[in-house]
């Protein structure tokens, strides 16, 4: 199995480290934000997801002292939205790994555009 996943425990670890604030501010890339809103979308609704997303992203920015004008609130429905339309031509059958690791492939290098 190729991807940047081999288990979803090593997703779940992301998952958990953005959480907690336990990844370092450098270490929670664009490959983790696609990782833990795939791993929202697997397992809630886009609303949900959505919320889950903002009130993480403000906690981690509050956390590491980032100025909490680097959260787009646009941005992120925009991704939510993307990630989950893709998810959602997917094959249901797939596993955790599969879709996160699809998510990863398709939108690892890609950046939307602020608005």
């Amino acid at each position: 199995m190729s991807g940047q996943y081999k288990t979803s425990g090593e997703i779940l670890t992301v998952v958990k480290g953005f959480e907690k604030c336990t990844t370092d501010k450098d270490g929670f890339k664009h490959v983790s934000h696609l990782t833990v809103a795939a791993y929202y979308l697997c397992h809630s609704t886009a609303d949900e997801t959505f919320q889950k997303m903002r009130l993480g992203l403000l906690r981690f920015l509050n956390h590491h002292a980032i100025d909490i004008a680097r959260y787009d609130e646009q941005l992120t429905q925009r991704w939510i939205r993307q990630i989950q339309s893709f998810i959602e031509q997917m094959d249901s059958n797939r596993s955790l790994v599969e879709t996160v690791n699809a998510v990863v492939e398709r939108f690892g290098t890609t950046q939307l555009p602020r608005e």
